[in-house]
Formats: C-alpha cells, structure tokens, sequence
C-alpha cells in the first residue's frame, strides 16, 4: 500500500515593474516638480547666470551605485538640492555663451509628453510619425524651400551635417560606396570648406571616410566669408592633380563671428562644376525668418542641403536639429536600410510609408518632433521671427555701445547676432589678452553675465552670441558697464604687479 505524498504547491515570486506601488505618491511628487519646474523659470533673473558646483555637491554626485531605492519623493529632493540650482545657465537672460537657446516653456512639457509617451520615431502608423512629417513641413515653408524636399530630424547640427554629407557621398560617389567602402574610389574625393568652418564638418568628413586633408580649408577675407575666387581656384588645382572635387561646404554663420558666405557666389560655383553644395547654417540659417536678413542669405533655397539647430534660434530645449535635402531620393540612398522584420505591409503598424529610419543613422529615434510642434501651435512663426529680429536689434545696440566706450573696442565685423570685443588695457598685447582672459573668468564666476571666449586675428576677446528671447536692452547695458568697471579693476591690479597674469586654461565646450 502506497501512502501518497501531499505536493507543495510552489508561490510564484511577486513579479516586479517600475511602476510605483502609490500611483497618488506620485501625482504628489509629479505636481512638485511641475511647480518647482516653473518657479525656477519665472524667478530665472533673480539668481545668477552661472555658479560652480560646491564640493559638498560634487561629493554627492560621487556616491557609490544605489542597491535600493529610495522612492520617488527623495529622489526629487536630492534633484532639487544638488542638481537644479546648478545648471549651463543658458536660460537666464544674460546668458550669450557659446550659442544656446534659452528654451520656451512650452518646450519643457513636450519634452515631458514625448517622455510619457515615449514612442520610437523611427518609422511606424502613429501620430508621432505624422507629428514629424507636419514638423518638416513647416520648416520648408519657413525657409522657402520647396515641399518635395527631404528632411529629417536629429539630434543636433554636428549630426545634421553628417547626414546631409552622408547623402552627398551616396550621390557624388562614381561607384556604389556603401557597398564598396572608400577604398573603391578610383580617385580620392575632396571637398572645400572656409578655415571659419565648425569643428563638426571636420568630425563628419572623418567619419564618412574622406579623411581631414580631403577637407580644403579655404582662407576667408576680413569680413570673414570664403574667398570664392582662392576656393574656385583650389578646386581647379584639385582636378588638374587627378583628384575628384565632390562638394563645397557653406557658412550661414560662422561660430566665431556670424559671418554668412555668399551664398548665392557658391551655388553658381557648384552648378558650374557639378558639385554638391552644403550649408552649415547652425543659428545663422534661421535668420531667414527676419525679413530685413534674408538679403545675406541669398541663395539659400538653391543649395542642395542644409542644416540647422532648432534648440538655437527657435529657442527650444535641447536637443532637436534639422537637414533638409533638396534630392529626397539621394537622402534615403545614403542610409536606407533593409530587414524582414521592418517590411511594409498592408496594413498594421508597418503601413506608413516614411521610414524617417532610412533618412539617418539612427533606428530608434525620440519624439523630438513633439517640442516643435507644440512651440509653433502655441506661439506661431511670425512671433519667433519678431523675437529673432529683436536678437539682432540687440547685437547692433550692443555693437554701437561697445563702440562708444573708449575703454572697450569690437574686435570683428556684427553680419549677425555676434559681437567680438576686448577691454583696451594692458601695456603690450600679451598683456591685454591676459587681462581680457581674467576679466571673462571674474564676469562669469560672479554670475553677472555669461560670455564666452575665442581668439580674433590671434587675440583674445569676449564673444557675445545672442540667441536668448529673454534678454533685454538693460542686460547689454548692464555687460557693458560691468565689463569696463573690471577692467579698470584688473588693469589697476595688474599695474601694481599683484595679478597673476599668467592665462587662465581655456576649455573645449564643443558646438558653439
């Protein structure tokens, strides 16, 4: 006889998600940083521009991986503690270092929305893609550029410009060089750019292969433009020692000075030698949107592509730039990509036709498309042009006060929304940069105002690039005065030999 044995029955170990086990806690917790989001945006004037990390800060931010949470409340504490109040400083008004947008309020809560909604944009039947259609669209007709362009979004300007190259490569190329790789060429290609040109084509040419020295840097005149005849002459030079000129590569504003090259010079340049042109118009390309400045921009609609930053001068949060190619088809050839598991079906999720995925590098793609779209609904266009004329306005005010200090002097022609200038002071040249050195690094640290730095003809100045729509004639005002009283203040420690003068280190930031 067989005594059976009762079985155990084993209870399934509680199956975990993210999800909080108090959906109210985090209503509570969600409405606080919604409020401490807009507090810290309205009251941005009354805090300074910049501060550095204090050491009890940076020691927190040292703290070894977390086994446990701790919940959602104390983790927006420790955010609010150590984290917010000490920022870039590009949303406050007196903040022109480096080109930053200062961010529209709207902009913040798309991000929030895309966030929550958290789609991949890489393709697929949803709003999200059709969101990003309309986007594209806009900024055509923004730019008078025609509808049957491509675009495509991205993260930034740098990637921008190597999607449009990208695309270039695909169509200029002899041979079929996604297949056959750079060392198929029968020629080596080469392509021609001014020395004003940004650190970033120099970073796509390397990356599609070409390789640095296939990049021509071309000198610029004193207003800082490509000299279109020495650059017609490099590219006949070129030809004539066996090479294959592929593309010239723009400036709609150059990172140091604004300058924006004669468009109009290159595409008739570019037709004349069956070259690609490409426009890197990072913040100067929107200029477009202000009536009085598009006569500088000639020839934008005639170039083959172009790219820009919308988190420059549209204003909105990081990240979310743009290229628009005028031969859409050339675009997809550049990075289409094929998988069973991505074909087109009749219908499901795979119907939509655009693979914004065959138009870039990335497959999955935030919902970037969202703070545009949002921004132009809420504000419409023509305010953000009003806002980008009043940038410029502000750029010639600040020019003519600078001017009219005999203690300060402008440094380089104003085409755009930058100023270059210096305090006069010191004995010799070295000395004057030693002191314009220290006398950015007093004006950032006190947190009065946020310029950066860069050399001019060799010489060290105050770059004031403005793109913030919360800045005001009484913040340039405010530079300018502060700017002569630690002049005369360092000039003073300086003849009295207690400054060190020996040149503060200047930092690499990237993209300006």
């Amino acid at each position: 006889m067989h005594t059976s044995v009762p079985q155990q029955t084993t209870q399934p170990a509680p199956q975990e998600s993210f999800d909080p086990r108090d959906w109210n806690e985090l209503r509570r917790v969600g409405h606080a940083m919604v409020d401490a989001v807009v507090d810290h945006l309205e009251t941005v004037r009354e805090r300074p521009v910049w501060q550095p990390v204090p050491e009890d800060v940076r020691a927190r931010l040292r703290e070894p991986l977390p086994r446990e949470g701790q919940g959602p409340s104390a983790t927006f504490a420790d955010f609010r503690r150590d984290v917010l109040p000490y920022g870039w400083g590009n949303i406050h008004p007196r903040f022109w270092g480096w080109v930053n947008g200062s961010g529209v309020p709207i902009g913040v809560f798309a991000d929030f929305l895309a966030s929550a909604m958290n789609p991949n944009v890489g393709a697929f039947e949803q709003a999200a893609t059709y969101v990003e259609e309309q986007v594209l669209d806009w900024l055509k007709t923004m730019l008078d550029f025609p509808a049957e362009t491509g675009g495509v979004l991205a993260s930034g300007c740098s990637m921008a410009n190597l999607i449009a190259l990208g695309a270039m490569r695909s169509k200029q190329a002899p041979f079929d060089v996604r297949r056959h790789g750079m060392t198929a060429a029968p020629r080596q290609m080469t392509l021609y750019a001014s020395e004003e040109t940004h650190g970033s084509v120099v970073k796509a040419v390397e990356a599609l292969g070409f390789g640095s020295e296939m990049l021509r840097r071309i000198p610029v005149g004193a207003d800082y433009r490509v000299d279109v005849a020495a650059l017609e002459r490099a590219i006949h030079d070129d030809r004539a020692a066996g090479l294959q000129p592929v593309a010239i590569i723009g400036n709609a504003g150059t990172v140091n000075t604004g300058a924006i090259d004669d468009l109009d010079a290159l595409a008739d340049l570019a037709e004349r030698e069956r070259l690609w042109l490409h426009v890197d118009g990072a913040f100067g390309a929107l200029a477009w949107l202000d009536e009085a400045s598009r006569p500088a921009l000639r020839g934008l609609q005639r170039v083959d592509s172009v790219a820009f930053d919308l988190h420059k001068w549209l204003y909105l949060p990081n990240d979310v730039g743009c290229v628009l190619v005028r031969d859409a088809d050339a675009l997809e050839r550049g990075f289409e990509m094929r998988a069973d598991y991505l074909t087109r079906l009749r219908g499901g999720l795979t119907a939509h036709p655009t693979r914004f995925s065959n138009r870039s590098i990335e497959l999955t793609r935030r919902f970037r498309a969202l703070k545009v779209w949002m921004a132009l609904k809420d504000h419409g266009a023509d305010r953000f042009a009003r806002i980008l004329g009043r940038n410029l306005e502000q750029a010639r005010y600040l020019a003519e006060r600078v001017e009219a200090s005999p203690e300060l002097e402008v440094a380089a022609p104003v085409p755009l929304n930058v100023v270059n200038f210096a305090y006069r002071g010191g004995a010799d040249a070295e000395e004057r940069d030693a002191l314009n050195e220290e006398l950015l690094v007093r004006l950032q640290e006190s947190g009065a105002a946020v310029p950066s730095f860069t050399k001019i003809r060799g010489r060290s100045v105050l770059r004031v690039a403005i793109t913030n729509h919360r800045s005001r004639h009484e913040d340039f005002d405010f530079l300018v005065d502060e700017v002569v009283r630690l002049g005369r203040e360092i000039e003073g420690e300086f003849r009295a030999g207690a400054q060190d003068t020996k040149k503060p280190e200047v930092c690499d930031v990237g993209r300006a």
